[in-house]
């Protein structure tokens, strides 16, 4: 009888359903969202996963920017190492041939090391810009905004970049949230239940990140948005996993203004986003 013989070897990155197909391994590699012999770590798959799943959430918005736009413009703030940047680099605006993409990225070593990557690599479609979201120059036009886990305010500013620009797609999957808990810890006259709920600081945490978000997708509805709350990926690859997802739709709700003012007044806080759009002239509560 003929014996089969099994190959024994590590297995096909290509074969893995977490690495995009159409991406480079050598980019990977170099991203080190692969090792050196081509495979997933833990670390790597759990990172590879949220980006995969939020560029797959941002395709429908990217295929209407690319149907409607000669040149679409994509923008990643608080972009990092510009992990997300480059799977829409290089699945995305570099195959249509069109279009810009750019990483916003206040740390300079970051924004330089990935712009010499994107150089190595052929991403000609693909810019950096340093420094901080509000100050960033950009094209006019901004189509899709997008933010994976810019760290506390920094979400903030992606969306008031968005929201001030009129972007058709907002997409942000916050990080850490300290400003709210910062304000709720602060003194104030508040009812004594609302108290009883921050009285702990892990709790005054929670609730601050929470509350954080509301205001965020009320913001983002107040200025014409459409907006989808969910989770990115399952919670065990990710502890910050919400993501609010926002498609301009120039129809804002009746009465979201009252009750954004109304939930501001009851907890006594005022978050970056508000501050930031007050300051744009669009203040979300008028």
């Amino acid at each position: 009888m003929k014996k089969t013989i099994v190959k024994n070897g590590p297995p096909d990155p290509l074969a893995d359903p977490d690495v995009p197909a159409g991406m480079s391994l050598e980019l990977l590699k170099d991203l080190h969202l692969l090792t050196r012999d081509g495979q997933l770590n833990a670390d790597a798959r759990r990172k590879l996963k949220q980006i995969r799943h939020l560029v797959g959430l941002l395709r429908p918005a990217l295929d209407e920017a690319y149907a409607a736009h000669p040149a679409p413009v994509v923008v990643d703030c608080g972009a990092g190492k510009s992990y997300l940047g480059f799977l829409l680099s290089a699945l995305v605006v570099e195959p249509a041939g069109r279009g810009e993409l750019f990483a916003i990225e206040s740390r300079a070593e970051l924004a330089a090391a990935a712009a010499e990557r994107a150089r190595r690599f052929g991403h000609q479609r693909f810019h950096f810009v340093g420094g901080e979201i509000a100050a960033a120059s950009l094209p006019e036009a901004l189509h899709v905004v997008t933010a994976l886990h810019a760290c506390d305010t920094a979400t903030d500013d992606a969306l008031a970049l968005g929201i001030a620009r009129g972007a058709e797609t907002i997409a942000v999957v916050p990080c850490c949230q300290a400003e709210v808990a910062r304000q709720l810890a602060a003194p104030a006259a508040r009812d004594p239940v609302d108290e009883a709920l921050i009285m702990h600081p892990l709790h005054r945490r929670e609730l601050g990140s929470h509350l954080t978000n509301v205001v965020r997708g009320l913001c983002l509805e107040a200025c014409g948005y459409k907006v989808t709350v969910t989770e990115l990926v399952g919670w065990e690859h990710a502890l910050k996993n919400e993501i609010l997802l926002a498609r301009r739709t120039f129809r804002p709700e009746r009465g979201l203004a009252a009750t954004l003012r109304a939930l501001l007044e009851r907890w006594k806080i005022e978050p970056a986003l508000i501050r930031a759009l007050r300051a744009a002239g669009r203040d979300p509560t008028a």
